[in-house]
């Protein structure tokens, strides 16, 4: 028979676990999970080479300009990028973190989803303590009515006593350019005994990033460039005739153009040619 101390120090055990051991930060990506605690290893980043981004010059160089600074241990700014879909925002920060290394720096990358956010407390404890630079990244961040993962949000940027960890720049990707659904933002305002101060909590929480980066649909030169790129990259060969006809087709088959679109149609394509792609 089990002596019950044995299984009151078991049930303590399941109520308060022991604290995750430090992690081991010899990857150059994790990504964060809770249930326990754990930042898993990525053994394989899945990402595109910074030159087949296109259209997003701008964008491009200055969040490279602020990862280089921040990876070198001078100031940067916590980034938004936000707009149409499918145009490269998470696509560029993996991109940009790749470049990055390949210049010398061991500037790490972690993952965090949205519904995680109320653990970023933690998640930052072991970051502070790491002798090592992150780049912690949320994709696709927004939120809904009722939604209060915002506010875990604030002690990443610039709220809390303690501030953000020197070691630690967040990055994040969005649809919307102030994190809300416009009506949600309006219903505030309308039904508010001082609208002002309603909204400023919701809205001010874009404001805390140095850095607005737009992403607008892309034009049809653009879309082609994408695609010669990526047949460039990959060897695939096409005449430029066949090539033009078919990725307009495709383009007008999907209601729209974007690099999401162009890839989709280049891995048909690459597909249809018997090329393997080496990602």
């Amino acid at each position: 028979m089990t002596d019950p101390l044995d299984r009151i120090a078991a049930a303590l055990e399941r109520l308060a676990p022991a604290p995750a051991p430090a992690p081991d930060f010899m990857a150059e990506a994790f990504v964060w999970h809770t249930q326990p605690d754990r930042l898993e290893p990525v053994a394989h980043v899945s990402r595109v080479d910074l030159s087949l981004l296109v259209g997003v010059n701008r964008s491009r160089d200055t969040l490279l300009d602020n990862t280089r600074h921040f990876a070198a241990g001078l100031s940067a700014n916590n980034a938004l990028l936000w707009g149409a879909r499918g145009m490269g925002k998470s696509s560029l920060v993996k991109a940009v973190h790749a470049q990055v290394r390949a210049e010398g720096h061991d500037l790490k990358i972690v993952e965090l989803s949205r519904e995680d956010l109320p653990s970023v407390q933690r998640l930052l404890a072991h970051l502070r303590a790491a002798p090592y630079r992150f780049v912690l990244f949320c994709d696709d961040l927004s939120f809904s009515h009722d939604d209060q993962h915002y506010k875990s949000l604030k002690a990443v940027l610039d709220g809390g006593i303690e501030g953000r960890p020197e070691n630690v720049l967040f990055y994040a990707t969005s649809n919307r350019r102030h994190l809300m659904p416009r009506d949600m933002i309006e219903n505030e305002r309308s039904t508010a005994i001082n609208p002002g101060e309603a909204v400023e909590e919701k809205v001010s929480l874009s404001d805390r990033f140095g850095l607005w980066l737009g992403f607008h649909p892309c034009s049809q030169d653009d879309y082609l460039e994408m695609i010669r790129g990526y047949c460039t990259a990959h060897g695939v060969k096409v005449p430029d005739d066949r090539l033009h006809a078919e990725a307009i087709e495709w383009q007008a088959t999907r209601g729209g153009r974007s690099g999401r679109v162009a890839w989709q149609f280049f891995c048909d394509l690459a597909a249809r040619e018997g090329v393997r792609i080496r990602l």
